[in-house]
C-alpha cells in the first residue's frame, strides 16, 4: 500500500510541476511593457525635463511606470503599447522640434523571455 501512495504522490507532484511551469510561461508572455525613448536630433539641444514630460502626460490622462534619464536620452516605461502610442502622440504635439520620440525594443518580450529560459536549461543540463 505504501508503494501505491508514493506513485500517486509522484504523479500529483509531476502534474503540479507541469501546471506551475505552464502558468509561469503564460504569465511571462502576458507582459506587454513598452518603452519610449526621447533623444535630441541635433547637437546642442538639451533633454527635456522629466517633470515637464510627466506634467504633460498626466494632464492628458496617460499613465506611465517610470521616467529615467539614460545615455543622453529620456526613457519612459508604460504598461502597454497603447499607452506608449498615446504618449507618443501627446509628446510630438508638446515637445519643440528637434527631438526624436521612438519606440524602444523590449528585451523582455515573450520570445526573448522564452529564449532566455531555454538557454538557461541548456546550460544547466
Amino acid at each position: 500500500m505504501n508503494t501505491r501512495f508514493f506513485r500517486g504522490f509522484r504523479a500529483t507532484m509531476l502534474v503540479s510541476a507541469i501546471a506551475l511551469g505552464a502558468l509561469l510561461i503564460w504569465s511571462g508572455m502576458q507582459r506587454s511593457e513598452s518603452t519610449l525613448e526621447i533623444r535630441s536630433s541635433q547637437q546642442g539641444i538639451s533633454m527635456p525635463d522629466g517633470f515637464f514630460v510627466w506634467h504633460h502626460l498626466d494632464a492628458n490622462g496617460i499613465r506611465f511606470k517610470s521616467i529615467t534619464p539614460e545615455n543622453n536620452s529620456l526613457l519612459i516605461k508604460f504598461d502597454s503599447s497603447a499607452q506608449s502610442e498615446a504618449a507618443k502622440a501627446v509628446l510630438y504635439k508638446t515637445l519643440p522640434h528637434g527631438y526624436v520620440i521612438a519606440q524602444q525594443e523590449e528585451a523582455d518580450s515573450a520570445s526573448a523571455w522564452l529564449t532566455r529560459v531555454l538557454n538557461e536549461n541548456i546550460r544547466i543540463g
